[in-house]
């Protein structure tokens, strides 16, 4: 009964999310209301890139991120309040939130020119800022890392100590897991392993050659699905909690490397759905 009534209860206090994390959760604004534009240029403009509209690709980056720096803000409650008030830390989220909304203006003004961002070696300049975003990529992505280290020392959290742990297990494994397939896809000519004729409606993932974006995306979300285990043996089985944990962090890291070797083998992601 303890352990219940200690799990959190809040969700998303929007007003509690803009008290620890104001940066992330104004940056995380911005880009919902910018939303609304590319929506109406999605609509008025015909343009198309590699046969899909030139404002898809903004709108999943801005949707991605939205959803990334929302996540950032609630967890940064978690948080010891004397680290998130301190000048290293505001100034390390400032800079943070600095490289996110210069992977959208890279990613935005790639589509307003009907080109490619990611990938583009016939452009110079979007050749060249390829390397500085991802520099920037690196950074917006280690705020996982810091945040989830910063969460794991908190000794007043007043969490159940396996919520506790999977929250920043799930952002550490983020930070990992991301960094080995994106650093990896980054390096390559771009995001297949093979040649890739059919692909998956909505996602556009591949239907028969390798795709880093799938692992890529489980990667990015081990932020949540970790976390989930942790809510749910705290409610269930805290005396197990913190070994289920740990040991869904580790089943989750070997599935989203399992679907790398997938994608690295040249294998479609569920070759089934054909």
């Amino acid at each position: 009964m303890t352990v219940a009534l200690a799990t959190p209860r809040s969700g998303l206090n929007l007003a509690r999310m803009w008290r620890d994390a104001p940066a992330l959760t104004g940056v995380a604004a911005l880009l919902t209301l910018a939303m609304i534009p590319l929506f109406a240029a999605l609509v008025l403009d015909g343009r198309l890139f590699q046969g899909e509209s030139v404002w898809i690709k903004p709108l999943k980056f801005h949707s991605a991120l939205v959803i990334y720096l929302i996540t950032l803000a609630f967890f940064a409650r978690y948080v010891a309040p004397a680290t998130r008030m301190s000048r290293l830390w505001r100034g390390y989220i400032a800079v943070v939130c600095f490289t996110v909304l210069g992977e959208i203006a890279w990613v935005g003004g790639a589509a307003s020119f009907q080109t490619a961002s990611h990938f583009n070696i016939v452009n110079p300049v979007m050749t060249a800022l390829y390397g500085l975003m991802g520099a920037f990529a690196v950074t917006l992505t280690s705020a996982n890392l810091v945040m989830g280290i910063a969460i794991w020392r908190n000794k007043d959290s007043r969490l159940p100590s396996a919520l506790q742990l999977s929250i920043a297990l799930g952002l550490i494994a983020t930070f990992v897991l991301t960094l080995i397939v994106a650093g990896y896809m980054s390096s390559t000519l771009g995001h297949f392993v093979g040649t890739s004729t059919r692909s998956l409606a909505v996602l556009g993932w591949s239907r028969d050659a390798g795709d880093f974006r799938v692992p890529h995306l489980f990667a990015t979300h081990a932020l949540h699905a970790v976390p989930l285990v942790g809510l749910a043996v705290a409610r269930l089985a805290p005396a197990q909690g913190r070994m289920a944990v740990i040991a869904a962090t580790v089943a989750y890291s070997g599935f989203v490397l399992a679907l790398f070797a997938q994608a690295l083998a040249g294998q479609p992601f569920l070759p089934a759905l054909g």
